[in-house]
């Protein structure tokens, strides 16, 4: 081979190493583009991460303040729904009163007129009965009727006083007692010893014991007792005081037909 060709192939090489050269200096700048490019993307999906991250946050504590808000809207609903069955069982009471109050309404229409007829025939009563604790049992019936007529006195205290006269009437029946009073006979008073048998008889003895009655209902007056009885009325009285022992005795006590 001629130094011409060699020199020809030399010349070729050099070319084609500066042609590579040049090639790769081409090259390297869009690698390092790709590069930047990776980092920048890196760097970006750390930020994306992060919001992420933060959105995922706010996710977390917007479901935990939901769960909560359930929650208490759950605990307002059931205690709504207590609520509403007091008001229910309230409006259930408030109607059950004012049947009450419309029934004590007419109740009361009935309890008036009963009131001033049951003081009406306790007056009768008396005015009939044996004649002891008069004026005592004469002023109590008095005192209910002006208070059948006082406004400041309710309709059940009313009511109440009415039936403990009554009661008291009642336990007249069975009580024993001696007053020590005055006995109109014709005219002329004399001081007397009354000796209360319940209601089954009623006497009276001079205080110096000589003399005797019993009260007749049907006369309304006093029949003298014969002088046989005294000493019986006078042991009655005794024990009546509790100035003697228990014992029996012997009094006459008005017919059964004829007692009032």
């Amino acid at each position: 081979m001629s130094k011409v060709s060699n020199r020809t192939k030399i010349a070729t090489a050099l070319v084609g190493a500066l042609a590579l050269a040049g090639s790769n200096l081409v090259v390297a700048d869009p690698l390092k583009e790709v590069q930047n490019a990776d980092a920048q993307i890196h760097a970006d999906a750390a930020a994306s991460q992060k919001k992420v991250d933060s959105y995922f946050d706010q996710a977390q504590d917007m479901l935990f303040e939901y769960g909560s808000v359930a929650d208490e809207r759950e605990a307002l609903k059931a205690y709504n729904d207590y609520l509403a069955s007091l008001v229910a069982d309230q409006e259930k009471t408030m109607k059950s009163i004012q049947d009450d109050i419309n029934g004590v309404d007419k109740l009361r229409q009935g309890v008036v007129p009963l009131m001033f007829k049951m003081v009406e025939s306790l007056e009768q009563f008396v005015a009939l009965d044996l004649p002891f604790n008069t004026e005592v049992r004469k002023e109590r019936v008095e005192n209910l009727k002006n208070l059948l007529s006082t406004a400041e006195v309710t309709l059940a205290e009313k009511y109440r006083l009415i039936l403990d006269a009554y009661s008291i009437e009642r336990e007249y029946g069975t009580f024993v007692a001696v007053t020590t009073g005055k006995l109109n006979l014709d005219g002329k008073e004399v001081l007397v010893d009354f000796f209360n048998l319940g209601r089954v008889a009623l006497y009276a003895q001079s205080l110096d014991q000589k003399t005797g009655w019993m009260y007749n209902s049907e006369t309304k007056g006093w029949d003298k007792l014969e002088d046989s009885h005294l000493r019986e009325l006078t042991k009655g009285i005794r024990i009546a005081r509790k100035q003697g022992a228990l014992d029996l005795f012997a009094l006459p006590i008005p017919a059964a037909e004829t007692a009032k």
